[in-house]
């Protein structure tokens, strides 16, 4: 009090306060609020930024203040109870799912419960032209807090090859069940458009999803997937294996400049080295331009192709001529 008051006595001047104790008790209700509202009334130090908070249905006001408190989201569920009450009256909290974007105090917060003010935003996600459901997951999981890749990988891996690559716009709380549908439904949708196609080609739609996921890893520019597709389809034809590095990081997660010769042996439906034929089902989730390019195979005297490390393809029709661009452009 003390030194309020001299605090008030070098400001004003002596003789121009007279009372000091009750310019002294103003500032002290006003220090007295302040640290009143930083300790009970403010957001906690911790609160729980980009998450989704969520509130059972029938879940009865204490324990809703319960689980705001343990969520870091209150720090007071006696004053968050107060303010439930003195803002929403005869109105009962709304249950469902809260997703807090930024730090909200106890006032905003009891507003946005009595009122369901969700804060539910749509969150643009893309998923890239031959992602595979383990990086799909990983994509998922820095976009959205809650999001189980457990349970997602558990649903996808079956799925592989169906799940159509593109931008999304999925709620903070939607569920792996809700994405894998939205995806697939999407495959439906696209490949539809291009249906009649797979239909008038001598290939079954398993087939070509396989197809289009290496041609996925394979290339990257629509003419070059076509001549690659011929070139596989050609190998398949006439019985030799596949041989395609694009599988290992799969298998393995080694990619062509990684590989040994013990790779290239291990034991797996997915090795195109060690069994003839498509492997056992797709590597990647292809886009459309490398499913149409399995569809129209654009058809060359050629047998081998390599990408050097600039990206550059270089064909050859024998295995000598497929030695030499080895030693031209890969070592």
């Amino acid at each position: 009090m003390e030194k309020i008051k001299r605090i008030i006595e070098n400001f004003f001047g002596k003789s121009n306060i007279r009372d000091y104790e009750i310019i002294s008790t103003i500032i002290s209700a006003i220090l007295i609020l302040v640290a009143f509202y930083f300790f009970f009334l403010s957001s906690p130090f911790n609160f729980p930024v980009g998450t989704i908070v969520r509130i059972d249905e029938g879940a009865s006001l204490n324990k809703i203040s319960q689980i705001l408190s343990e969520r870091n989201v209150i720090k007071s569920p006696f004053l968050f109870r107060v303010f439930v009450r003195a803002v929403g009256g005869d109105k009962e909290a709304k249950f469902g799912d809260y997703f807090f974007s930024k730090r909200r105090n106890v006032f905003t917060v009891a507003s946005r419960i009595i009122n369901g003010e969700y804060g539910l935003t749509p969150i643009s996600i893309t998923i890239p032209e031959g992602a595979t459901t383990f990086e799909m997951a990983e994509i998922f999981s820095k976009k959205i807090s809650i999001f189980n890749s457990e349970k997602f990988l558990k649903l996808a891996v079956p799925v592989e090859g169906y799940l159509f690559p593109d931008t999304y716009f999925f709620l903070p709380n939607i569920t792996p069940e809700q994405i894998i549908d939205a995806m697939k439904n999407n495959f439906i949708k696209k490949v539809g458009d291009i249906y009649s196609k797979i239909e008038r080609s001598d290939k079954s739609l398993e087939e070509i999803i396989i197809m289009a996921s290496i041609l996925e890893e394979e290339a990257r520019i629509f003419e070059t997937k076509k001549i690659i597709s011929g070139i596989l389809w050609q190998r398949i034809k006439i019985g030799m294996p596949l041989q395609v590095d694009a599988v290992f990081p799969y298998i393995i997660g080694k990619n062509t400049y990684e590989l040994t010769k013990e790779d290239l042996s291990i034991d797996s439906p997915y090795n195109t080295y060690k069994y003839k034929g498509l492997p056992f089902g797709p590597i990647s989730n292809p886009g459309i331009s490398s499913i149409e390019a399995a569809i129209s195979p654009v058809k060359t005297n050629y047998l081998f192709y390599l990408s050097d490390r600039d990206g550059n393809m270089h064909y050859a029709e024998t295995f000598e001529k497929h030695k030499i661009n080895k030693l031209k452009y890969i070592y």
